[in-house]
């Protein structure tokens, strides 16, 4: 762990630290959901906050490792800073909510709150574009030092993440996540996905996280291309089935 640390660093300097930041944020929030009677929706108000900083310190950490393949560039210190930004925002905005037994999401009862909650939007979306941006070069360029599957695994897990992260605007879209009931109600421990309704942060969340695992199945398990194309294709089509089953009102797991 060390030396993959350290390996980080030495790759991104700013996404390493700023990753750094937001775990330690994640672990506070955590010990807070504990410690703190504040509720949002009938569960802990620092379990969202705990689950976007640990997020986005996978998120950061994860591009920061991808991104030295392409050498370093004024495009990519831009992307890091950008991110830092764009990702602060959300977070500290959560937080704030967090702290004041608010909703962060889809909440716009005043004016101030709705304007906070466009610039999260919107600042989710930047991201999302920016990331598909400043990777693009991963599908015009050859690789040649790195395992073929590897790259396979880092492309089909950047496109699945992009889809899917915007995929969110589904849910901006209907000011909610829970498709046939309201926001809130019974849940998955820690998550908070509905067990009674379907639930579009679901497909949300595993597409964004074939950012880590496509990469990661190509470079330790998956040694062939054909094998690891398969798999991109299966994830996506599971998470996609995810995605119609909570459109269709039907819970990812119902207990």
């Amino acid at each position: 762990m060390k030396e993959f640390l350290f390996s980080l660093k030495e790759r991104t300097e700013v996404l390493f630290y700023f990753g750094l930041i937001c775990l330690f944020a994640a672990v506070c929030c955590l010990v807070l959901t504990k410690t703190s009677m504040m509720q949002v929706l009938g569960t802990s108000a620092w379990f969202k906050p705990f689950k976007f900083f640990l997020s986005s310190a996978i998120f950061v950490w994860s591009m920061g490792w991808y991104l030295h393949y392409l050498g370093n560039s004024p495009s990519i210190n831009w992307y890091s800073w950008g991110m830092v930004a764009l990702l602060g925002i959300e977070n500290l905005y959560i937080t704030m909510q967090a702290a004041r037994g608010l909703a962060s999401h889809f909440n716009v009862t005043t004016p101030s709150l709705a304007m906070m909650w466009s610039v999260m939007a919107g600042a989710a979306v930047a991201i999302s574009i920016w990331t598909a941006v400043v990777s693009f070069p991963f599908f015009t360029q050859s690789f040649p030092l790195l395992p073929t599957s590897y790259v396979w695994g880092i492309r089909l897990g950047l496109i699945v993440f992009v889809i899917f992260s915007l995929q969110g605007l589904t849910m901006g879209a209907r000011m909610a996540h829970t498709v046939g009931g309201l926001d809130g109600g019974p849940g998955l421990l820690v998550v908070n996905w509905s067990t009674l309704h379907g639930d579009l942060r679901v497909a949300h969340f595993m597409g964004m996280h074939g950012l880590q695992v496509l990469p990661l199945l190509g470079f330790f398990v998956l040694r062939k291309p054909i094998f690891i194309l398969i798999a991109g294709v299966f994830y996506v089509g599971t998470t996609t089935g995810v995605f119609l089953q909570a459109i269709l009102g039907r819970p990812f797991l119902k207990l």
